[in-house]
């Protein structure tokens, strides 16, 4: 079976927002312990400059930023604007083309 873009770009914002959801959790444990003391800080400070921690953070980033991208097509068209089949791929298209550009842009900044 051979899905169009468009609905590839729908199942991937509904997979980074359970991903966001899920991981929203050890964001909140990682703000609390950020705020717990100054040790507890350093400790998250050292344990966050990990390749496996930094991987975890570029997948957040990377995550938000598609599901913002593809929120904002889905507002864009709320308001009447690329309803049309073109206008859905072309929207599509863009927010994966897009996100990528990100995805590298969070790559280069983490590490």
């Amino acid at each position: 079976m051979k899905l169009p873009v468009t609905a590839w770009a729908s199942i991937a914002h509904r997979v980074s927002g359970v991903a966001l959801f899920g991981m929203s959790i050890l964001m909140v444990w990682a703000l609390d312990a950020s705020l717990a003391s100054e040790q507890s800080f350093n400790e998250l400070a050292a344990v966050l400059s990990s390749p496996v921690a930094k991987a975890i953070l570029w997948l957040v980033a990377v995550a938000l930023t598609y599901h913002s991208l593809a929120g904002v097509k889905h507002i864009v068209m709320d308001f009447g604007y690329g309803e049309t089949l073109e206008g859905g791929v072309f929207g599509a298209r863009l927010v994966i083309v897009l996100a990528v550009v990100a995805a590298v842009v969070w790559g280069l900044l983490i590490w």
